[in-house]
């Protein structure tokens, strides 16, 4: 008797014996791979086909059957449809594994390293000691429910549809504060939802950012517009908030996914926020005394989790073993997070940065911090790079790079490999674009001395890696 194809819609038993990378379950059926949200290795299930492939197909957790070890109860009984954590329902000892997996899986299958290279440089993973209320940032869209009331919440995975959050456990408690106040306003002075659709309503998002080391909060509206009603209102609500330090809107009038618009007024108070980040010993990761302050504006790139920011600096600064005399290269420097920490143990550090914006926030955290050999140069590192040194600057000793997800550009990588510094140290994001570069580098003269994972995201699929890697011939 012929076997009947698999069609989408049936309900099909799978065993989880593997993880993707977008931390989904995997399962075989007949010869099958099937992808599934929400499931653990270890899980028996009862799942249904939603989408089918040539060899492959993805389906959707119907029932479950026998739970995995390593199955946990998520605190958030919106996991499942929220598109914000991933791996939520597994144990966090468990989601530790899974990436440092991930980041060796990645080094081996895209980087072409062989398994025993990764493994002989590989060091254990730096986990979290609170896997919740981490994140000193969060960026609620607002929109509207079925009766027209102003929501506030998460995207919906691969979806554009709101699902309401109000009290995120990735967040800061003051979160809710916030939305409350800011979607009470909307109802009573007629401040209407975004729609995307239509292009109409004024408010976009609300973006919230809070110093862990402050306690200073800041609240930015994302307006469809140039300006907002009863604005005293919503400032006297939101400044009965603790901590509340400034009040802005930015204002984003295109038919755009982009969050922030090119323009942002202060309505109240300061136009940044205030944080530390302490260095680290690396043997302990205990806390030094030793700390950069930097001032945090509404666009400014900052790491969300500073408690693993401190240790993946700290790593970052170990690797580039720095004794007082080096040149430094901090590429892709943002506001100078990475390049402050470095200038105390080099002799001149340069940081490079794309956006302007972020150069101008990088030079003032130098001068509040009072630290004098960091020179921060607005550009593209492929072209900042070959122009000091033409003009004869100083080969650099270390270069320093922390790239934005997709990785490198191709003139970045060859333009570090001409430059040919002792010593990389590579700050990743992202497992496969950090493989595929340090392929190209390592096919240039360097090898792989240190890999380490920093888990900045606890509950997502999101890992951070840091990496040293030296010259062949030093």
């Amino acid at each position: 008797m012929e076997k009947k194809a698999i069609q989408k819609n049936d309900r099909i038993p799978l065993v989880i014996e593997d993880m993707g990378v977008g931390g989904e379950g995997i399962g075989k059926y007949e010869g099958m791979t099937f992808f599934v949200k929400d499931a653990v290795i270890g899980d028996q299930i009862t799942a249904r086909v939603t989408k089918l492939k040539k060899n492959y197909g993805y389906a959707r957790l119907e029932e479950l059957l026998t739970a995995s070890p390593d199955r946990t109860k998520p605190r958030c009984a919106l996991h499942r449809r929220c598109g914000g954590c991933q791996i939520q329902a597994m144990s966090y000892p468990a989601q530790l594994r899974f990436k440092q997996n991930l980041i060796r899986s990645q080094l081996i299958r895209i980087g072409g390293f062989a398994p025993e290279e990764i493994d002989a440089a590989m060091l254990p993973i730096v986990g979290m000691e609170e896997p919740y209320r981490y994140r000193n940032k969060a960026q609620f869209p607002i929109g509207a429910d079925k009766d027209g009331n102003p929501v506030a919440g998460f995207y919906a995975s691969r979806t554009h549809e709101i699902i309401p959050v109000r009290d995120c456990v990735l967040g800061v408690e003051q979160n809710r504060a916030v939305l409350d106040a800011v979607l009470a306003w909307m109802r009573d002075y007629g401040a209407a939802p975004y729609d995307e659709t239509s292009g109409t309503g004024l408010v976009r998002h609300v973006l919230i950012r809070y110093g862990f080391s402050t306690g200073q909060l800041m609240v930015c509206l994302i307006i469809n517009g140039t300006g907002i009603p009863a604005k005293e209102r919503l400032i006297d609500a939101l400044c009965t908030i603790s901590g509340m330090t400034g009040i802005s809107v930015n204002i984003n009038q295109d038919r755009t996914n982009v969050i922030l618009g090119d323009k942002t007024k202060t309505i109240w108070g300061q136009p940044c926020i205030t944080d530390s980040i302490y260095l680290r010993e690396c043997e302990t990761f205990q806390r030094t005394s030793t700390s950069v302050r930097y001032q945090i504006s509404p666009q400014s790139f900052y790491q969300v989790n500073p408690f693993q920011t401190e240790k993946l600096y700290s790593l970052a600064l170990e690797y580039a073993g720095l004794t007082g005399k080096e040149t430094v290269w901090d590429l892709y420097c943002g506001i100078g997070t990475i390049s402050l920490f470095l200038a105390q143990r080099a002799g001149k550090v340069y940081g490079v940065e794309i956006v302007p914006q972020a150069v101008e926030d990088a030079r003032r955290n130098a001068g509040i911090n009072r630290i004098t050999n960091v020179k921060f140069i607005a550009g593209k590192a492929e072209e900042v790079l070959p122009e000091f040194y033409a003009r004869g600057t100083a080969r650099p000793d270390v270069i320093v790079v922390d790239p934005p997800r997709r990785g490198c550009d191709t003139a970045c990588i060859e333009t570090m490999l001409r430059m040919a510094p002792d010593r990389i140290v590579y700050v990743s994001c992202d497992p496969a674009t950090l493989a595929r570069d340090l392929k190209a580098l390592c096919d240039g003269g360097y090898e792989i001395k240190k890999v380490r994972g920093v888990d900045q995201f606890g509950q997502t699929r999101h890992v951070e890696t840091v990496v040293l890697i030296q010259r062949k011939d030093t």
